[in-house]
């Protein structure tokens, strides 16, 4: 049921936006930006329960935290980079959008040099010699 009302209310919203647009492009934009942020403020909750589950799945496999919290920081990186690119793109700036996504790149391979060097560092201590 949570999906029917989320698709509710962004139909709602793009209705409202494209509405408001011809008089007030700025109230638009704002409408668009809000129901952006409710729709993420209402699945917070869920993201919640996934890390939760994400934890006690790598507990339980004994993978080392600091992954899991790396691939975690990753994937959110990902989102809100796509999320921030996606309203500037809503407000008609794509080359902000466009540097929001190359930021947003940029800091996910930050995060993946530990994992990188920790895969390169078994490879080596497999290979004889």
């Amino acid at each position: 049921m949570d999906i029917v009302q989320i698709v509710g209310i962004g139909l709602i919203a793009t209705f409202l936006a494209l509405v408001v647009k011809e008089q007030k492009p700025l109230f638009a934009f704002l409408i668009t930006l809000f129901a952006g942020v409710f729709i993420f403020l209402f699945v917070i909750d869920e993201l919640v329960k996934i890390i939760s589950l994400l934890e006690h799945i790598a507990a339980d496999a004994n993978v080392h935290l600091m992954y899991l919290q790396t691939i975690l920081k990753i994937i959110g990186i990902a989102y809100i980079a796509e999320f921030g690119s996606q309203i500037a793109k809503d407000a008609g700036q794509a080359s902000i959008a466009s540097k929001i996504e190359l930021a947003g790149k940029v800091l996910i391979l930050v995060l993946a040099i530990p994992i990188i060097k920790a895969v390169i560092e078994m490879i080596l201590s497999l290979l004889p010699g």
